[in-house]
Order: C-alpha cells, then sequence, then structure tokens
C-alpha cells in the first residue's frame, strides 16, 4: 500500500488529535511523523523552531487536494502551509499540527518563450528560477535573498532589486492554479475568476494552496551587484540623505539599508543592492553617492548575472532549516524619510530594542500600478521599514516611537498577529472586499494561520469561528 509501518516507539511519539491511520494513501509513504529519522530536517523553518504533529509533503495538485481534505477532518489543530519555509512571519510551521510542504512541487519551465511566460511550482526557490531563466537573459524580480521559496513571496508582495524598475512580484503574475478549502482546482487570472487573482496578489495565504504560479520574465542582462559597509558618526543625517539618494537615484539603482543600535565608534551602515546595467561606469556613478555616505570600511561592487546575485544564499541541504524560538520582528511603510523620521529611528535604534534595522527602497515602477489593482495597496511608499528583536517587550516599546510615521504596514516582515495589523496592511476598503472573497473561498476559516483574514466578526468586531 506504501504505508510504512512504524515501530512501537515511533508511534509513541505521535501527537494527540491527528488520526495517523487516516492518512491519504497517496501521501503516506512521504507523511513525517515526530519519530520519524527525517523529522529534524521537516520541523523548524529559517528562524523559527517547531514540532508539528505530522508534515505531510505533496507532489501533485490532486495531492494538495488530498493533503487539504485531511487537514479539514482536524480543523482544531494549527495548519501550516510551506514553501521555502523562509517566512519571517509566516507561521510554515506550529506545535502539534498540521504541515502542508510543497517543497517537491518545485518545477519551473518556460511555456511561451515569444511572451517570457515561465510557470513555477511554489516550492521552487528564486535562486532555482534565476539559474533556470538565466540561459535566456531573463529575470523576474523577487526579493533580495534567494533563498526564499516561490510560495510565499508570490502571494505576498516581493519588493527586491528589480521593483523600482519592474515592479513587484506579484505585478508579474499572470495566472495562478489553487487548490481551494473545499479541495477543488481553480485557475484564476484577470478574467478567470478575477476577484481571486486580486486577492491572491498580496493575501494568497488566507484562499487556499497555489500549486504553480505563471509569471512574466523581463529581460536582463548583466548588472552591478554591490555591497558596501560604512560607518557613520551621526546615524539620524546618514538615515536623512540615505533617503535622499535612494529615492532619487533613477530606477535602474535599488539599494537597500540595514544597521544596528550604535558602536562607540558610530554606526555601522550596510548597503547592499543592485545596479541593472553591464556598463561598469554607470554603475560606479549610481554608487558614488551612496558611497560618500560615512567612511566606506568595506565594499564589493562586481559586475554579475542575476543568477549571481540570487546564488548569494546558501543550498538548503537534505538536513533542512534549523530555526529555533520565535522570531520577533515589525514591519511598516513610510511614504518619505523625513528628517523627523530619522530622527526617531535613530533614538530608537539607541535604545537596543531593534536589533537588525532595515530599509528597503520602493518607489518607481510599484508606484505606477493603481492602488486597487492587487490586494496589496501600498504603491505610493517610498521605503518598507523593518525591526527585529530577540526580546519582544523591548522590540514593541522600541518601535512605537516610530508608529506615528507609519503608514501601512508589509505582512512578510510582521510577526505580530492582531487583528488590527490586518487594517494597517490593507486599509479598510480592501480587508472588506477580501473578506467577501474569503467568505466565498474559505468560509469555514481552514486558511487561518498566516495572517488570518476571519470570514466573519463578532459584536466585538474580532474574528468569530463560524459555527
Amino acid at each position: 500500500s506504501g504505508r510504512p509501518r512504524r515501530p512501537a516507539a515511533v508511534r509513541a511519539l505521535r501527537r494527540p488529535g491527528i488520526a495517523y491511520d487516516d492518512i491519504p494513501a497517496t501521501l503516506a509513504a512521504g507523511a513525517v511523523e515526530p519519530g520519524d529519522p527525517g523529522y529534524r530536517s521537516v520541523r523548524s523553518t529559517y528562524l523559527r523552531g517547531g514540532n508539528p504533529g505530522l508534515v505531510l509533503r505533496p507532489r501533485t495538485p490532486a495531492e494538495v487536494s488530498d493533503a487539504i481534505g485531511f487537514a479539514r477532518r482536524h480543523t482544531d489543530l494549527p495548519l501550516g502551509i510551506r514553501s521555502g519555509g523562509h517566512g519571517v512571519s509566516g507561521r510554515s510551521t506550529n506545535d502539534g499540527g498540521i504541515v502542508i510542504d510543497l517543497s517537491a512541487m518545485n518545477r519551473i519551465e518556460v511555456i511561451d518563450p515569444a511572451r517570457r511566460l515561465v510557470r513555477i511550482g511554489p516550492g521552487a526557490t528564486w535562486k532555482q528560477v534565476a539559474a533556470a531563466l538565466d540561459a535566456y537573459g531573463w529575470a523576474i524580480g523577487s526579493g533580495d535573498y534567494g533563498g526564499v521559496g516561490v510560495g510565499g513571496l508570490a502571494t505576498a508582495g516581493g519588493i527586491g532589486f528589480l521593483s523600482r524598475e519592474h515592479g513587484l512580484t506579484i505585478d508579474h503574475l499572470i495566472a495562478v492554479e489553487m487548490v481551494l478549502a473545499d479541495g477543488s482546482l481553480v485557475r484564476a487570472t484577470a478574467t478567470e475568476n478575477p476577484d481571486l487573482f486580486w486577492g491572491v496578489r498580496g493575501a494568497g495565504a488566507n484562499f487556499g494552496v497555489v500549486t504553480a504560479f505563471e509569471l512574466q520574465a523581463h529581460e536582463v542582462a548583466e548588472v552591478g551587484s554591490a555591497q558596501l559597509m560604512l560607518v557613520v558618526p551621526d546615524l539620524e543625517e546618514a538615515l536623512l540623505r540615505f533617503g535622499e539618494i535612494a529615492t532619487s537615484a533613477p530606477r535602474d539603482t535599488t539599494v537597500f539599508l540595514v544597521t544596528g543600535p550604535p558602536q562607540p565608534g558610530g554606526s555601522v551602515i550596510q548597503l547592499y543592492g543592485l545596479v541593472d546595467s553591464s556598463d561598469p561606469e554607470t554603475i560606479i556613478e549610481r554608487l558614488n553617492p551612496f558611497a560618500g555616505l560615512g567612511s566606506l570600511v568595506q565594499q564589493q561592487v562586481v559586475l554579475a548575472r542575476y543568477t549571481d546575485v540570487m546564488n548569494q544564499a546558501p543550498d538548503v541541504g537534505s538536513d533542512g532549516h534549523h530555526g529555533h524560538g520565535e522570531p520577533h520582528s515589525h514591519s511598516g511603510l513610510i511614504a518619505a524619510l523625513t528628517p523627523e523620521f530619522a530622527r526617531d529611528a535613530a533614538a530608537m535604534l539607541r535604545t537596543g530594542g531593534v536589533q537588525f534595522f532595515q530599509l528597503r527602497t520602493m518607489g518607481g515602477a510599484i508606484a505606477e500600478i493603481d492602488r486597487g489593482e492587487t490586494a496589496f495597496p501600498h504603491r505610493e511608499a517610498a521605503f518598507q521599514v523593518t525591526g527585529l528583536g530577540g526580546n519582544r517587550r523591548a522590540l514593541d516599546a522600541a518601535w512605537d516611537g516610530l508608529r506615528n510615521h507609519l503608514d501601512g504596514l508589509y505582512l512578510s516582515f510582521e510577526t505580530d498577529t492582531d487583528p488590527g495589523r490586518l487594517a494597517d496592511a490593507f486599509g479598510d476598503r480592501a480587508l472588506d472586499r477580501l473578506r467577501e472573497i474569503k467568505r466565498r473561498y474559505d468560509p469555514q476559516n481552514l486558511f487561518r494561520d498566516n495572517f488570518n483574514i476571519a470570514p466573519h466578526f463578532n459584536s466585538n468586531n474580532d474574528p468569530a469561528e463560524e459555527a
């Protein structure tokens, strides 16, 4: 039957509430339980430790449907959907629940060379996508790290090195195929199930499991890949100047900033990004203003192919991710990097509550798409802001100093699961529309573990479980 018979010692580690003997025959051979030898490689994600009661590993849309059917019979348990396992915020692992791991569904195929259309499975990583498209001289802009899985990023947004020139990753989406909560397989495009297609582009985790993405690639030749490390005596001034330089840079240039608590000799800031040009003089000209922000202590600027940039992420081996604990992260969007924001961000970093602070430059092509075109509405933002900390209380207290500057947030970098964050992420109008779509496609709220857009609210305006 393909159903492995586990020894008593393994069965003794089974978690309560899971009908292990009823796992569908199509999934039984690949299923991983807590006592199995392969469990350590699938229990955790990149940043988060986990102890799921069962990991199902479908290889086809039909098997995804079987996995969802099994999850429907266990609605009292957490349900994680995992593509690359990289989500800072995503609940793609849990304690005692079920995880549907899509890593085997990683096929990448060119389906229309003339239109540069590519079909990609959710379990592929962006470094694999970049490598596959390199032979064609194409690229699909993703985030800034090649180890991230396609599924999570392509349903949330995708703010990366090519976004200012070509838009967010979701802006390249032409179609998705997904398995809904009732197990049915549907296709969604601008003309077929258009409401679902709108919602998937920014809030996809709520409506089903995407089994294939069809995206349009862009022609991208060699690029300038840059990593600069600088020491600045005055962080407030450096942030303000970075904001001016990054915003006014041509859209072929995208540079992100990372810093942390100041050191005795000043603040260390790391700048990294990409210039979409194969001309060395242009690359240097674009990067020079950034290099002038402080004392340059380390630099690496190379002419590279886009696949080389994405390939800086190490491969995840057969032993999987080994995250532990629970990450704490907050996200925000700002329309402009004002002197007041720079002042308050510098003060926040001096508290030590934020260990990792990042600014992702937006604008350009992102802003040219109408606000209502996708579920991700924040087209006018100039920067996406992220803060990570080891202590949740200290992080919250520090981050409060920035909140009055923020307009919206990017859910991929937010670990606060308070329902109020959804209004920040989508705005009331889009959230109302998303709730309608949720009621239509997932009325029982099966997909609720990753930024749950609950289909029903009670009298206190809190999410209410469907009776």
